[in-house]
């Protein structure tokens, strides 16, 4: 008798032990972080303005972090430069080239993602007949002419239209922020929501 109650209380003791190890485990399941998204790396930004009336009319403007995955931030190489009374298609180029042998085309993965991105822009006061104003990045409602929206209907702006101002000259500032705004982009997000992929500000020339 004395044998069988000892192998009883063994067994209880096992399945004990067995029941504090699920128990454990699943503890660890739960306090485990939670993933965190992958910031990307982007060594090449290039703003292409391609005049509507005459596609051979391109002006292109561009940033290059020097250092790559560095400390350095991305540097803008040169100033847009476009004509009076023109209208403009505004695309980009954004890549990761760190590896010249396999560049990464992050433009392509943003338009993937684009329910989670958007581009906000500022610029010197009516420096454009259309939009007219200084932008949305200080204002998410204010004037940006977006060609391109997400599944959701909201803006995205990897393709914008730009018409210039009709009085020369005119020297200001142009800037384009991307936001990466993962489950919080919608109709009323704006330029601070979410985290910066890149800020760029250019001097913008038009005459």
């Amino acid at each position: 008798m004395k044998t069988i109650n000892k192998m009883i209380n063994l067994r209880l003791l096992a399945l004990l032990f067995a029941g504090l190890l699920v128990i454990s485990c699943d503890d660890d399941d739960d306090a485990a972080p939670e993933e965190e998204n992958e910031i990307e790396v982007i060594t090449n930004v290039n703003l292409i303005f391609t005049n509507t009336a005459d596609a051979s009319d391109v002006v292109i403007a561009s940033a290059v972090d020097p250092d790559g995955a560095g400390i350095m931030e991305l540097e803008v190489l040169n100033a847009i430069n476009l004509s009076v009374d023109t209208e403009y298609m505004l695309t980009y180029d954004v890549l990761n080239a760190l590896d010249p042998d396999d560049i990464e085309d992050i433009a392509e993965e943003i338009e993937e993602e684009d329910n989670e991105h958007q581009l906000f822009y500022s610029f010197t006061n009516n420096v454009f007949a259309n939009p007219m104003g200084d932008g949305n990045i200080d204002n998410s409602s204010d004037a940006v002419v977006y060609n391109d929206q997400d599944e959701n209907g909201n803006n995205v702006g990897l393709i914008t239209t730009w018409m210039t101002s009709s009085t020369p000259p005119f020297t200001g500032s142009f800037t384009t922020r991307l936001q990466h705004q993962p489950d919080l982009k919608s109709a009323t997000t704006g330029a601070n929501d979410g985290d910066t992929d890149f800020e760029l500000t250019f001097v913008l020339n038009v005459n």
